[in-house]
């Protein structure tokens, strides 16, 4: 590479914590046709990103509750049951983070997150707190893919685009980090991260 990584940017959900909203609702909506419908048509990703966005739990529940009063129990059991769609970290992807912290790397976050389940996280998974800082798209307004967030996090940490990587799980985002200027792997697993970090020159 022509340029030294100098400045490492984690994703955090299906990079470093599991994420994945059926885990409640599995129990909450046994019937998986049902289920799949409820995602698809009410707690929907477009309604759900819109929390990272800064959009207030109390403002999405009742958009949704007076489109589908019939459902509000279950409308309101996503922010309920939020911390049992986050059941454990991901133990490989932690070590690496907490190694290359410990080796005197420049660590920092950004995910798309809702404000207030970012700080519940943070505080159930206490490694989210190493890194030198993180960047909340809940907090700035801001969410993955837009190219102001990357933006946003350059200016924030001081960071150098051509000599920063970013570590994604979401094509789209990894697009955008790319098309913003950094450098940007996708995230599958950490045995595959290890091997992009060590294509750009940083051994873990």
């Amino acid at each position: 590479m022509t340029t030294e990584i100098r400045h490492i940017v984690f994703d955090i959900g299906k990079v470093l914590i599991h994420y994945d909203p059926h885990l409640p609702f599995a129990r909450l909506i046994p019937d998986e046709t049902e289920r799949n419908w409820f995602f698809a048509n009410i707690c929907t990703h477009d309604w759900n990103i819109e929390q990272d966005r800064g959009r207030t739990w109390e403002e999405a529940e009742a958009l949704l509750i007076a489109e589908h009063p019939a459902r509000e129990e279950h409308i309101r059991a996503f922010r309920k049951y939020w911390h049992e769609m986050v059941p454990h970290a991901y133990d490989d992807s932690v070590a690496i983070l907490e190694g290359l912290i410990a080796e005197g790397r420049d660590v920092t976050m950004l995910t798309n997150f809702a404000s207030d389940t970012f700080r519940e996280a943070q505080e159930r998974f206490p490694f989210l707190k190493l890194p030198r800082g993180v960047t909340v798209s809940g907090d700035v307004g801001l969410i993955k893919p837009d190219l102001a967030i990357y933006e946003n996090h350059t200016k924030s940490f001081g960071l150098d685009p051509k000599a920063t990587i970013f570590i994604d799980d979401a094509p789209v985002n990894v697009e955008g980090a790319r098309a913003f200027g950094w450098n940007a792997v996708l995230f599958s697993g950490a045995d595959k991260l290890r091997g992009d970090l060590a294509a750009y020159g940083v051994k873990v």
